[in-house]
C-alpha cells in the first residue's frame, strides 16, 4: 500500500493536493465561519431582549415606587417572564461591610433551586444606572441576561435591579445542525475531491509518462509516431511541441545521415583515386611524360581534398551556429575588384571575358566583408567550372528598395529546371567529377546568416545569380568608377 500510494508519482501528489484543499476549505468553514455565525446569533438573541427588557421597566417602575402593595412584586415579576420568554429575577440592592450585595426579591422560576443572580453585571448594571448584557454561563449553559437597574425610592434612587436570563438552547441547537451538515458535506467533499481528483491526475500521469516514454525512445535515437494531441491546455500544447520537435530532430538525422554518406563517398573517391596513382608511379618503367601526368592529377585530387575539407568545416560551423559575422558598411564595388584580382590567372586560362559593371558612386551594403568575399569566389569558381571556355562573364553591382544586389551572369549553356531547383541543396552537383555540391549551399546559408538572400535564374545563354543584401544608409566616402576589364 505505502509503495503505490508514493508521492513522487505526479498522480498521488495531485490528488493529496485536491485533498488539501478541500479539507482547508471546509476546516476554515467549521472553525471560523460556524462560530462567527453562533456568535452572530447569539449577539441578535442579547440583543432581542435588551429590547423586551426595555419594554417591560415601567411595570417595575411603577410598583417599585409603591411601598406598600409589594404582594403585586410577584404577579409583575411573572407577568414579565411570560412577556420576555426570559427568567426573571427581581433583585434588591443591600450595603455590607464587605461591599455591595443582590439579594434575590423574587424569581419568575421560584421553583428552581438555583438564582441566576450575576453579581457583577448586576453591579455594572447599578452603577452605571444603564442596562448592561452579556453572555454567562448558568448551569453548564450559555446565557443571555440584561440587567435592568429600576428606580425603587421616590427620590430616585436605584434599588432594585431586574436580571433577564434567556437560555440560548435554539442557537446551540441551529450551531449543532450547521456543524453536523458541515461535517457531513467535508466528508463527502473529501471522498469526491480524492476520488475526483485521483482519475483526474491518473489521467494527466498517464499523457506525461507518455511523453515521457517518447522522449527516452528519440534520445535513443528510435523516433516515434506523432504523438495525439487529445487536449488544447498546457499537455496539449506541449505535446504539439514534442511532435514538432520530434519532426526536426528526425529531418537533422536524416540530413546528418546523408551528409556523413555522401561526404564519406567524396572523400572516398579522391583517396581511391590518389592510392591508385601511387601505386602507378612506384612502377619504374614509367615514362617522364606519363609519370608527370599522373601527379598532375593527383595535384588536382588533393586541390579536390583541400576545398571539399574547408567547404565541410565550414558547414560544420554554420550548423553548430560558431559562425560569427562583423557586420559593417562594405563598398561592395570595390570588394568585387578586390575578389576578381584573385581569379585572373584562371580566367586568362579558361579564356574567359570579363565585364565589371558599378554605378559611379558605388554601391555600399550593410554585412560581413568577409563572408560576401567567400560567396562571391563561389560563384566566381562556379563560372570557370561549369561553363565552355570563352565564356564571358559579367559582374555588376547596383541598388534598389532598399536593397543592394551583386549579380554574376555568365552567358554558359544555363541549367535545366532540374537542377536549378536543387542547386542550393548540399552535395547535389549536376556534374559531380566538378565538384562535391556544397559551394552554393554554403554560399545561400552565409546570405540568410546576413539578412541577406542569394537567387538563381538560368537558361539557355544565360544564367545568374543574384545576391541581395542589406543597402547601409552611410554615405560612400570615396566614389569609384565603374570600368569593364577583359583580361
Amino acid at each position: 500500500m505505502i509503495r503505490s500510494f508514493r508521492l513522487r508519482s505526479l498522480r498521488n501528489k495531485l490528488a493529496l493536493v485536491f485533498f488539501l484543499i478541500t479539507a482547508a476549505a471546509f476546516s476554515v468553514i467549521y472553525f471560523y465561519v460556524v462560530p462567527g455565525r453562533e456568535e452572530n446569533l447569539q449577539g441578535r438573541q442579547l440583543h432581542d431582549l435588551e429590547i423586551v427588557a426595555h419594554g417591560a421597566k415601567e411595570r417595575f417602575t411603577t410598583i417599585a415606587k409603591l411601598d406598600p402593595v409589594r404582594k403585586l412584586i410577584p404577579l409583575r415579576v411573572r407577568s414579565a417572564d411570560d412577556d420576555t420568554s426570559a427568567r426573571v429575577t427581581l433583585l434588591r440592592w443591600e450595603p455590607t461591610v464587605g461591599g455591595p450585595r443582590f439579594t434575590p426579591i423574587f424569581d419568575s422560576r421560584e421553583a428552581t433551586v438555583a438564582v441566576p443572580v450575576n453579581p457583577a453585571l448586576s453591579t455594572k448594571a447599578f452603577q452605571t444606572r444603564r442596562a448592561q448584557s452579556s453572555i454567562s454561563s448558568f448551569g453548564g449553559k450559555d446565557v443571555g441576561q440584561v440587567a435592568q437597574p429600576i428606580k425603587a425610592h421616590r427620590r430616585g434612587r436605584v434599588r432594585w435591579v431586574v436580571l433577564y436570563t434567556r437560555d440560548l438552547d435554539d442557537v446551540e441547537q441551529a450551531v449543532s445542525f450547521v456543524r453536523n451538515r458541515v461535517l457531513i458535506a467535508t466528508i463527502a467533499a473529501l471522498l469526491l475531491a480524492m476520488t475526483g481528483g485521483y482519475l483526474v491526475a491518473r489521467r494527466l500521469a498517464r499523457r506525461v509518462r507518455r511523453l515521457e516514454e517518447a522522449a527516452k525512445n528519440v534520445a535513443t535515437g528510435r523516433f516515434v509516431e506523432p504523438l495525439p494531441v487529445d487536449s488544447r491546455d498546457e499537455l496539449g500544447q506541449l505535446t504539439e511541441a514534442f511532435n514538432e520537435m520530434q519532426e526536426q530532430l528526425r529531418r537533422l538525422d536524416v540530413a546528418r545521415k546523408e551528409f556523413i554518406a555522401t561526404a564519406s563517398h567524396e572523400l572516398r573517391t579522391p583517396i581511391f583515386s590518389l592510392g591508385g596513382f601511387v601505386e602507378l608511379l612506384q612502377d619504374e618503367d614509367l615514362d617522364e611524360e606519363t609519370r608527370r601526368e599522373f601527379i598532375e592529377t593527383m595535384s588536382d585530387q588533393v586541390a579536390r581534398l583541400q576545398k571539399l575539407s574547408v567547404d565541410l568545416l565550414d558547414l560544420s560551423r554554420l550548423d553548430s551556429g560558431s559562425v560569427e559575422l562583423q557586420t559593417e558598411p562594405v563598398e561592395l564595388s570595390e570588394l568585387a575588384r578586390s575578389v576578381i584580382d584573385e581569379f585572373i590567372p584562371a580566367m586568362a586560362e579558361h579564356g574567359t571575358e570579363l565585364e565589371v559593371d558599378v554605378p559611379a558612386s558605388g554601391v555600399r551594403a550593410r554585412c560581413d566583408r568577409e563572408r560576401v568575399a567567400q560567396i562571391m569566389r563561389i560563384l566566381l569558381d562556379n563560372a570557370i567550372r561549369h561553363t565552355p571556355d570563352g565564356t564571358q562573364v559579367l559582374v555588376r553591382a547596383d541598388s534598389h528598395n532598399q536593397t543592394a544586389a551583386l549579380t554574376i551572369t555568365d552567358s554558359g549553356p544555363g541549367m535545366p529546371d532540374a537542377v536549378q531547383a536543387k542547386a542550393f541543396e548540399r552535395f547535389y552537383t549536376g556534374d559531380a567529377a566538378r565538384g562535391a555540391g556544397l559551394g552554393l549551399a554554403i554560399a545561400r546559408e552565409l546570405a540568410a546568416r546576413m539578412s541577406g538572400h542569394l537567387s538563381l535564374v538560368s537558361r539557355p545563354g544565360n544564367t545568374t545569380f543574384m545576391l541581395e543584401l542589406p543597402l547601409s544608409r552611410e554615405a560612400t566616402d570615396e566614389p569609384l568608377v565603374g570600368a569593364g576589364v577583359s583580361p
